[in-house]
């Protein structure tokens, strides 16, 4: 079986490839030690595990770009003839299950806290012989784990479009948002320290409830993917207008009587044919041969497109 050609970012994309790669790296660095700085503090607030979990699984998307990045580099083979790219969707599958699965535990959690009355309550440490409320030591852990948090989503927004990365673009979403959680939280503690019991457990939920959103969102177009939707574009999950060139295109040809196309994602790269009736059989070869070039010159993510003739299209059903 024939393998398709070896992959690679356009030589204007590669420094972006490699900036996201160490925004990545610079993202678990940051957040391991935000876990470590908010376990430190977390005391028994609710609000408090729950961000620290959130940050937690936050390490998820940059772990899987990194390791499917290392993936999709591969050659085709003869055992995997279209290559690795299925790599990509699996880290983006693998992303949002994680944040779906652990945002149910959380508002489960923390529900329960709630319709059990459970009362936490914020002591004091010694810090240079001065008593601290401990309060004050969280707020500055979650201002810590949201600020900076909220400037790597922003720069990694943009790249993720070039790229047409959905891990990243989730990713960048998440801690683009993260400034709600560690806002959420210090209401928590606040509340905490006024003696609104209630308060700690109530912005654990609004917490988990974002995390859920999120995760329910990205795992069904991660799913959406995997079972070969057509191509969607990152930011807004709206079907890519490439498909739509491609067809006009087709139907500018004086060659092509008519023709229907299909695409499918595979990561960063789409694989599309088309089916094409012919006006007539002079110079078809030569004509079908342009005619792919051209369409895979059109846009780096047209990997491999391949051209079927046809005697007739059957009607499609709405």
């Amino acid at each position: 079986m024939k393998p398709i050609k070896k992959f690679e970012f356009p030589a204007e994309l590669r420094p972006l490839f490699e900036k996201a790669k160490r925004l990545e790296w610079l993202t678990l660095i940051y957040l391991a030690i935000t876990v470590v700085i908010m376990y430190l503090t977390m005391g028994n607030s609710q609000a408090m595990k729950t961000a620290w979990y959130e940050d937690l699984l936050s390490m998820t998307p940059s772990v899987a770009f990194l390791i499917s990045s290392r993936i999709v580099a591969k050659p085709a083979n003869g055992e995997f003839p279209y290559g690795y790219h299925k790599a990509v969707s699996i880290a983006y599958l693998c992303s949002s299950l994680a944040l779906f699965a652990v945002g149910s535990f959380l508002v489960i959690d923390s529900g329960i806290t709630l319709i059990k009355g459970d009362r936490p309550t914020i002591g004091t440490v010694i810090i240079f012989g001065h008593q601290i409320w401990l309060g004050y030591l969280m707020m500055i852990a979650l201002i810590w784990g949201s600020v900076p948090a909220v400037f790597l989503g922003r720069a990694k927004l943009p790249i993720a479009k070039k790229l047409h990365s959905k891990n990243l673009y989730t990713d960048a979403e998440m801690q683009k948002a993260d400034w709600m959680t560690g806002f959420a939280a210090i209401l928590g503690i606040t509340g905490i320290g006024f003696g609104w019991w209630w308060a700690d457990a109530a912005a654990a939920s609004i917490i988990s409830l974002d995390v859920i959103h999120d995760g329910f969102k990205n795992l069904k177009q991660a799913l959406y993917d995997l079972i070969d939707q057509i191509p969607k574009t990152v930011d807004n999950q709206k079907t890519d207008p490439i498909i739509k060139h491609i067809e006009d295109y087709l139907q500018q040809k004086t060659w092509v009587k008519t023709a229907e196309i299909r695409l499918r994602e595979d990561g960063h790269i789409y694989f599309g044919e088309a089916f094409v009736v012919p006006v007539s059989s002079v110079n078809l070869i030569q004509a079908m041969e342009d005619t792919r070039q051209e369409i895979e010159n059109m846009h780096w993510h047209l990997h491999e497109f391949i051209i079927t003739l046809v005697s007739d299209l059957p009607q499609q059903e709405a």
